[in-house]
């Protein structure tokens, strides 16, 4: 029987600035002007309050597609979801949300943060579309990040779509990439992490995981870079 969270779909779940700063180490003043494509970004914060801080931002998801009012509804419905879902769930540690309430005011937060800007289509950095496949230059952002998608998704999302996704996504990374978590919502390490290292069409990348002091998921204290060799 499953101990975690269960999910049959990527769902739309609001993460802050500050999320995003515990999860992949941020060092925003380092960031400043320099390009970053948060991919799968959803109805994150990030974009808005990283921009607002002078880090361009570009973010990319399949929901840029609908309009704002859609996709406030189905915020809606999945965070409702979510919440009542990981209430005495033995697979999360409380120790910065504190309880699923204080969870939901962060989601929300970040996702009415997200909704407002989006409405506004800020110098057009909301740009639709989906994985594998990315509609930006070779080597346009100095750093690219992935957020709650590869990985914590390894029952949804299969092997071959992990790999063709990071291969795409260095492309248009001059710099590195960042994946978080390393674990799926069972808080168990993605068996595809040893794959990708060992795998021929992807000898000419790095695989360094990196820990950090922030750990909500059970073992999610870990973000994977990759870089060029």
């Amino acid at each position: 029987m499953k101990q975690g969270l269960v999910l049959d779909k990527v769902v739309l779940l609001g993460r802050t600035l500050e999320d995003y700063r515990r999860y992949f180490a941020l060092d925003l003043a380092a960031l400043r002007g320099r390009a970053v494509l948060d991919v799968a970004s959803g109805v994150s914060s990030f974009c808005p309050e990283a921009r607002q801080a002078g880090v361009p931002v570009t973010a990319f998801d399949a929901i840029y597609e609908l309009p704002a009012d859609e996709i406030q509804r189905r915020c809606k419905a999945d965070l409702d979801h979510v919440v009542a879902a990981v209430r005495g769930l033995p697979t999360y540690r409380w120790d910065f949300y504190k309880s699923p309430e204080h969870l939901r005011t962060f989601r929300e937060r970040a996702c009415q943060t997200f909704l407002a800007d989006y409405r506004s289509r800020t110098a057009g950095c909301y740009v639709p579309g989906r994985l594998p496949r990315l509609p930006f230059r070779d080597g346009e952002f100095e750093l690219a990040l992935v957020s709650y998608l590869l990985f914590a998704y390894e029952e949804q999302l299969d092997y071959e779509f992990h790999r063709q996704s990071l291969r795409e996504i260095m492309r248009v990374t001059r710099g590195e990439a960042r994946v978080y978590p390393l674990v799926n919502f069972e808080a168990k390490r993605s068996a595809y992490l040893d794959r990708l290292r060992g795998d021929a069409e992807l000898a000419h990348l790095g695989f360094e995981e990196v820990e950090t002091d922030f750990e909500f998921l059970l073992n999610s204290n870990f973000y994977l870079r990759i870089f060029r060799r």
